[in-house]
């Protein structure tokens, strides 16, 4: 009578382990720069390229600088959590354990990194794409071990991949004559070698498992306060701009291409160039009152480069399309990500459809956990 009253148990037991093996979440694994960084290269202690002081993550959780490059959230968070997926953290947390890679992804996006390994040598440590990429093989290796290898390749084929890097591989890169690569292309040569990069590199996150991939776009960046600054009129640089738009179409064909070829591959190419472009260029229409300096400066004194203590705030920051000399504000990521959801419908994990998002709010508010 107890061995009868054991063996269902039993059997519903193996059953589990054999068929549902770890019933692993679908999680997110984040490749990108400083646009998508949320704490690796506070980690990097040689790192020219962090974001530990204050004002960083002003607006978001409890008002302490996190590693985002930000006041509060990164595009790939908003995305994340319009897509019902948990947020990754940073490669480098010293809290990350199998386990915790299991339930919410790894963040490997680096400050000042790029699609090429020579890119942000000035900022002396940062992780190129391929060290990011190599970073991700030692992860699956450590998943592998924990539940095995046929359970860790549906893990992470049915996880979602994001490469958002691209604009530290011209403006610190190919846009300044320090670095060889200014001299020894042209534009369109340049573009190639990106191309070409790139294609190797998400060949080989597909041949680790990557079935569903995101690549984001550049946005207008010879308009970030710093290229403005630079300029001789304080206007967006044009080049800069054009430079940003040739990469985006070789982008997009590149992506297709590899979609078409690549087995069971659902890549997609994210470009919010137009709207970012358009809220530069008319910020009242979408409730900004400043497209061109930062909120975060240092008086007169530009480009400060960076946000340090020191700095002095804008008044209401959701007012603001930019926060420091690079990147957008946390409201003006939040427009961006909008935008990407919309144009590629974005859906949430065994999901058909997706409601439109929120509209979004006018900013950040004190007690904003980033969720």
């Amino acid at each position: 009578m107890k061995l009868t009253l054991t063996l269902p148990i039993f059997v519903t037991i193996l059953l589990v382990i054999v068929i549902g093996g770890c019933n692993c979440k679908i999680v997110q694994f984040i490749f990108g720069d400083s646009l998508s960084d949320v704490g690796n290269n506070n980690f990097l202690s040689k790192s020219l390229a962090r974001a530990n002081l204050p004002w960083y993550g002003i607006d978001f959780g409890n008002g302490l600088p996190n590693g985002r490059f930000c006041n509060g959230r990164t595009v790939a968070d908003i995305i994340g959590d319009e897509m019902g997926l948990p947020r990754p953290p940073a490669y480098l947390n010293q809290s990350l354990t199998e386990d915790v890679i299991l339930e919410n992804g790894v963040n490997f996006a680096s400050g000042g990194g790029g699609i090429l390994n020579e890119t942000g040598s000035l900022f002396i440590q940062r992780f190129s794409l391929y060290k990011q990429i190599e970073l991700f093989q030692g992860t699956q290796d450590l998943i592998r071990e924990k539940i095995g290898s046929k359970e860790a390749d549906k893990f992470f084929q049915q996880a979602r991949y994001v490469v958002a890097l691209g604009s530290n591989d011209f403006i610190n890169n190919y846009l300044m004559p320090v670095y060889s690569d200014s001299w020894k292309y042209n534009d369109k040569s340049f573009i190639q070698y990106l191309m070409d990069t790139l294609r190797s590199q998400l060949t080989l996150l597909h041949s680790l498992g990557a079935r569903e991939l995101m690549v984001f776009g550049l946005g207008p960046m010879g308009c970030i306060p710093l290229q403005r600054v630079l300029s001789t009129d304080g206007q967006c640089q044009d080049k800069t701009n054009q430079l940003a738009l040739a990469f985006n179409k070789a982008t997009d064909e590149l992506v297709v291409e590899l979609a078409n070829t690549l087995p069971n591959a659902s890549y997609k190419f994210g470009d919010a160039y137009d709207v970012v472009n358009d809220v530069i260029t008319n910020p009242g229409n979408y409730g900004f009152s400043n497209s061109d300096s930062p909120c975060c400066s240092f008086g007169r004194i530009r480009p400060a480069l960076t946000c340090i203590p020191a700095s002095t705030l804008c008044s209401d920051r959701s007012k603001y399309v930019f926060w420091d000399e690079y990147h957008p504000s946390d409201s003006a990521n939040q427009l961006i990500a909008k935008e990407l959801i919309k144009k590629l419908r974005f859906l949430k994990p065994n999901q058909t459809d997706i409601a439109s998002p929120p509209t979004p709010a006018s900013g950040p508010s004190s007690d904003d956990d980033g969720r």
